[in-house]
């Protein structure tokens, strides 16, 4: 899985704060023990002693080294029996002032070996969640709460689509694509009108994808490919980096997501900054998902036809259909 360095970054600083949270209470343990019971400290002291004592003749060649360290840790082991029946008597768990970790297998150090443990990755999920989170707005954009039942189950109007059916199998198919990420081989585009649900199943397969530890980008058409063109013509080296930043984020995360393809002013720098984001993409074989209110036939009046042929080729087209949902609930 290819992590992104700077929210890895972010999840480390997260881990960090952990880890200084935790010395900052055992320091505090610390010294309410020692206040109230002295022996403690007077045992800890010498227990500190006995370990430098242990590693000086560990370095040295003396005949008996061996019988002398057995020696020491004895006495250790007696020691430490004396503080945890002190720290018993006196109200204490016998743990109450061992080191306080947030991960017990890395100890808050992130790493299991040469491999990112399980407490990191989740932090790292953490930022990925917040990187999506003008899609992830409710909370409450997962596949379990996508209802078929506000879909017709009659056919169309002079048509034989039934849009329940059809919205089926769009379901599954959004579905499969973020159970089975990264292992997808299609890229999909959302084509139907507003209210049909189109941002909600990209929502959804947002979450799952985020979840799994993959990077996500999402935005509108008319925010990303304004990226382009701030990077172009930046009017200083701060817009420069910030527009380059954005724009190398989302050539390479795992997944991009584009909302409203065709809502963007229709310029020569858009459909070059389109062209240029979809055709890195493919070529370096990362997954996206791109939803539009056009139709084929309207995208290839918008579009170049380098785009279209992507479009058309790379892309598996899946058709929202009914009527929309935010009216229905509305007059529900």
């Amino acid at each position: 899985m290819a992590y992104n360095g700077r929210l890895l970054a972010k999840a480390r600083e997260r881990l960090e704060e952990r880890r200084a949270d935790n010395l900052a209470e055992h320091q505090r343990r610390l010294s309410i023990i020692y206040s109230r019971i002295p022996e403690i400290q007077r045992i800890d002291n010498s227990m500190r002693s006995q370990m430098t004592e242990i590693v000086r003749l560990t370095l040295s060649k003396a005949p008996d080294v061996k019988e002398r360290i057995s020696a020491i840790q004895d006495r250790n082991l007696t020691m430490q029996m004396q503080k945890a029946e002190l720290l018993v008597s006196n109200g204490y768990p016998t743990d109450y002032l061992d080191d306080i970790y947030s991960c017990k297998i890395c100890k808050d150090t992130g790493l299991c070996g040469n491999h990112p443990c399980e407490c990191l990755k989740k932090l790292y999920n953490a930022e990925l969640t917040n990187e999506v989170g003008t899609l992830l707005k409710n909370g409450n954009e997962n596949f379990d709460r996508f209802n078929l039942n506000f879909y017709s189950d009659q056919p169309i109007a002079n048509s034989t689509v039934i849009p329940r059916d059809t919205m089926k199998m769009v379901f599954d198919s959004c579905k499969k694509f973020a159970d089975v990420f990264p292992e997808v081989q299609t890229n999909l585009l959302l084509q139907g009108g507003t209210g049909l649900g189109k941002t909600f199943l990209s929502a959804c397969i947002a979450r799952v994808v985020s979840e799994k530890g993959y990077s996500v980008c999402y935005d509108s058409a008319s925010s990303a490919l304004e990226a382009f063109e701030k990077k172009k013509f930046a009017k200083d080296s701060e817009e420069f980096d910030k527009s380059s930043e954005y724009v190398n984020h989302m050539l390479s995360c795992d997944l991009m997501i584009l909302d409203d393809l065709g809502t963007e002013l229709s310029t020569p720098m858009a459909v070059n900054g389109l062209y240029t984001l979809i055709n890195t993409r493919l070529v370096n074989g990362r997954r996206m998902i791109i939803s539009t209110n056009c139709d084929s036939l309207e995208l290839s009046r918008r579009y170049s036809p380098q785009i279209c042929s992507r479009l058309e080729g790379e892309f598996v087209h899946l058709p929202f259909v009914g009527k929309d949902i935010r009216l229905i609930k509305k007059n529900l």
